[in-house]
């Protein structure tokens, strides 16, 4: 896989296929961008966990927090991961031990060696990315906010001339 650049089919087809998704590094903080991405994702129609171990025994956006991927007691499709790239590894890593099958890293977090060994072993990953931007970027969000639909933009009209009055 070209971890460099996805095709839109690639991203759409997963997030359409999956429905339940773990957030490592998950935050109870409704101003923190875990929280922000987790509500949106929900509001669509996934199941959200957050996974952090200082959220155990708390409820986010209605959710059990779970300290690790191991401690989840239910199958999650893909696990959203929002640490830095040499904490991604061994997340990753656990990940694919437990079969979940789409392994995806937030915006600026790459890891290639984790991606590979993930890879090795069946997951599909992708990096680099955000779902909830991709979420409404392929399904059609982006353009009923207004935003490549040339209804908001920065070119200035032309000006028309004043009328005169009389």
């Amino acid at each position: 896989m070209d971890h460099d650049s996805y095709p839109d089919a690639h991203i759409q087809d997963i997030l359409a296929g999956v429905k339940t998704i773990a957030f490592v590094g998950a935050s109870a903080n409704w101003n923190r961008p875990v929280f922000f991405v987790m509500k949106y994702m929900q509001t669509k129609g996934y199941r959200v966990v957050p996974v952090n171990p200082a959220l155990v025994g708390q409820q986010v956006l209605g959710e059990p927090g779970y300290a690790s991927l191991r401690d989840l007691p239910f199958a999650v499709d893909m696990v959203d991961i929002f640490r830095n790239a040499e904490a991604a590894g061994p997340v990753a890593d656990e990940a694919a031990d437990l079969g979940i099958r789409v392994i995806w890293m937030q915006l600026g977090v790459r890891n290639d060696a984790a991606a590979a060994r993930a890879e090795a072993r069946g997951a599909t990953v992708i990096m680099n990315r955000c779902p909830k931007i991709e979420y409404a970027r392929l399904f059609g969000e982006i353009g009923r906010q207004g935003i490549n639909s040339n209804v908001i933009t920065t070119k200035r009209r032309p000006v028309k001339p004043a009328r005169k009055l009389i």
